[in-house]
């Protein structure tokens, strides 16, 4: 574990190695061609390292409740079933037989190592899957996103569902082992089922994606006018008991203060947005599998803004949020728009990690 680092710093030290990393990925940016055979080299060795080095922050990080959050009762329920503790809970009972299994054959250490790694691992995968050698740049993205540190330490369950969801996006030419995955995800966090739905919906509409923008942009007005009605009715849809709680809950302190209409989230939750509306309508950019995640992406960024107002709202932004760095990201590495396009991709990363740092600067700084 990793024990030399004060836990009261472990979130500054990781934000700016982000911002470290997506500083000297721009400055690199302007030195290289982005097809030369030696950044083709230097972006695969940053890029093992990368990954290697983040699995390893995470994963051995100490355990704390206080400033891992959730991490606390991760922590517990392994301790119950290493002494031989019975699993009682009847949600998400797959992850709790993943933890129960560890449990009775390594330390605790061992299981959040392995959980970072399945966390982590998926973002690879499919950076590696769509963008050959250069998975780097998607790869980046997702670590600098203004919530993968957060279901990385605290939301654990959450985290994992969501990139078992990534590992079946990269079988999208394999249905069965795809659905395989969107079942593990769903078991693993049964809110998950929300994007597994929305991507089945993106087969049987598969016309232009932009009608789920409209979509996302009726929801908005309806959520300032309507909003409680929606948090009243989707709190009886029945994904399992939390929903209900996780939107009419009562929030805990360090909550309060951050709850209403936050512009700021819609705002940020926009750049995918507007990236996707930008290339395929105004570049003409066709991509079946970059419709079918961008329409998901819409789906679940609009349940969550008709339930902004939701005490535990961040949670069902996150079932939305785990997809924006492929979303901004895949245009730019499936087709050349631009000259110098290897400057304008980390220009890209630096403006959407700004937004991960100005939050770190507004609440914790």
């Amino acid at each position: 574990m990793i024990t030399f680092i004060p836990l009261e710093y472990y979130y500054s030290l990781y934000i700016h190695s982000c911002l470290f990393l997506v500083l000297a990925n721009l400055i690199h940016a302007y030195t290289i061609d982005i097809d030369d055979p030696k950044n083709i080299l230097f972006l695969k060795v940053a890029g093992i390292f990368l990954l290697f080095g983040v699995i390893s922050f995470i994963g051995l990080r100490p355990v704390s409740g206080r400033y891992f959050g959730d991490m606390g009762t991760y922590a517990n329920y392994f301790k119950k079933y290493a002494s031989g503790g019975l699993v009682t809970s009847d949600k998400d009972v797959v992850f709790h037989y993943y933890m129960k299994t560890f449990a009775s054959l390594v330390p605790m250490y061992i299981f959040f190592l392995f959980s970072a790694f399945i966390y982590i691992y998926p973002m690879y995968l499919i950076s590696k899957r769509y963008f050959e050698e250069y998975w780097f740049y998607a790869f980046l993205m997702f670590i600098a996103s203004f919530s993968f540190y957060t279901y990385g330490t605290n939301g654990i369950r959450n985290g994992l569902a969501t990139s078992i969801f990534l590992w079946g996006l990269c079988y999208k030419d394999k249905k069965v082992i795809m659905a395989i995955f969107f079942l593990i995800a769903s078991l693993f966090h049964k809110t998950i089922l929300l994007p597994v739905l929305a991507y089945g919906l993106t087969f049987f509409i598969k016309k232009d994606p932009i009608i789920y923008l409209k979509m996302w942009l009726i929801a908005i007005p309806m959520s300032l006018f309507l909003g409680s009605i929606f948090i009243n009715l989707f709190s009886m849809l029945g994904f399992d008991d939390r929903l209900g709680g996780y939107l009419t809950g009562v929030a805990k302190t360090e909550n309060v203060g951050k709850t209403g209409f936050r512009w700021d989230f819609i705002f940020y939750s926009s750049f995918a947005v507007y990236t996707g509306w930008y290339f395929i309508k105004k570049r003409n950019f066709r991509d079946s599998f970059y419709n079918k995640i961008y329409g998901t992406y819409l789906i679940c960024n609009s349940f969550w803004i008709l339930v902004i107002r939701a005490n535990f709202s961040n949670r069902f932004a996150y079932l939305s949020w785990f997809l924006m760095a492929i979303i901004i990201i895949y245009p730019f590495l499936k087709k050349e728009f631009f000259e110098n396009q290897e400057e304008i991709i980390s220009k890209v990363i630096t403006a959407y990690f700004s937004f991960t740092y100005l939050m770190w600067l507004i609440y914790y700084g």
